[in-house]
């Protein structure tokens, strides 16, 4: 779906190169009546305003972002999913969790219908997304996370992701690392590193999700961030990446600043100290 709205956007500027419209309302014209169709439920895409590029000379992975680019139909049909391998279901589904917790955390551009399709998708993929795992003919499980993965692609297109997401597309660059994989290795992390700064909010969605709802709020967001831990696990999904390189880390800082700051509204900015240092326990809970 991205490579087909980075496509679009080509034909409404058949001379402009692909990279050249990276960033914010770069495209600004009607694109041709576009359908999506997810065969994953996770992405989003189909209702996003992004496509995600990977430039293969550079390994720099970037965003188009432009309202323009939203589709005009999404065709959510369960049957698609249903021989996905669950490694493929579940790092997909946590990378919908990833838009949704991401959208809900952020400080500024939230609306109350983003927050309520942020918790519903949250809540949604506590239920569904380990069902749809172990049991991919489980067409009640795989139409709820097609429809999660909708709200949050909805959710986070008006409330935006955050450092998650900025590191995220830096590994898929340098490394090929799947997008969704990536995402469920670094939301621990960084939500673990935001600290006090989210504990009201996640502690709102584990008492939704029924993970834990007595307590202060910052037992109930570390109970939160925990679960999100052994879902991880129990999908054998890795807690961290040992192959990322120390001479690569210095590029990945200034790729995930670039995207992040001043864009994304994220609960904590992070400078090229803090991502360091994010960065280095993402190797090191390897």
């Amino acid at each position: 779906m991205d490579a087909a709205k980075g496509a679009a956007a080509r034909v409404v500027h058949p001379n402009t190169p692909v990279n050249k419209m990276a960033g914010l309302l770069k495209v600004m014209h009607k694109i041709p009546t576009f359908v999506a169709v997810p065969t994953t439920a996770g992405t989003g895409s189909e209702t996003t305003i992004a496509a995600v590029i990977t430039d293969p000379e550079t390994h720099h992975k970037y965003a188009i972002m432009d309202l323009c680019l939203v589709p005009k139909y999404a065709i959510l049909d369960p049957e698609l999913t249903r021989d996905l391998p669950q490694k493929t279901t579940s790092t997909t589904g946590m990378d919908a969790l990833t838009h949704a917790v991401e959208a809900y955390v952020c400080w500024t551009y939230n609306t109350k219908e983003s927050i309520r399709l942020a918790e519903e998708a949250t809540v949604a993929i506590f239920k569904y997304l380990e069902r749809a795992y172990n049991d991919g003919n489980d067409m009640e499980a795989r139409q709820q996370m097609l429809t999660a993965a909708f709200k949050a692609g909805f959710a986070f297109t008006r409330a935006g992701v955050g450092n998650v997401h900025a590191i995220a597309h830096t590994l898929g660059g340098l490394y090929n690392t799947p997008h969704g994989l990536a995402n469920a290795v670094i939301l621990p992390i960084v939500l673990e590193d935001y600290g006090e700064a989210v504990y009201a909010k996640l502690a709102h969605l584990a008492e939704l999700t029924g993970v834990k709802t007595t307590g202060s709020d910052e037992e109930k967001a570390k109970a939160f961030i925990a679960e999100i831990r052994a879902m991880n696990k129990r999908m054998n999904i890795p807690s961290g990446f040992d192959f990322i390189k120390e001479e690569d880390i210095h590029q990945m800082c200034r790729w995930a600043m670039e995207e992040a700051n001043p864009v994304y509204p994220v609960p904590v900015i992070y400078n090229e100290k803090r991502f360091t240092k994010v960065i280095h326990r993402i190797k090191a809970e390897a």
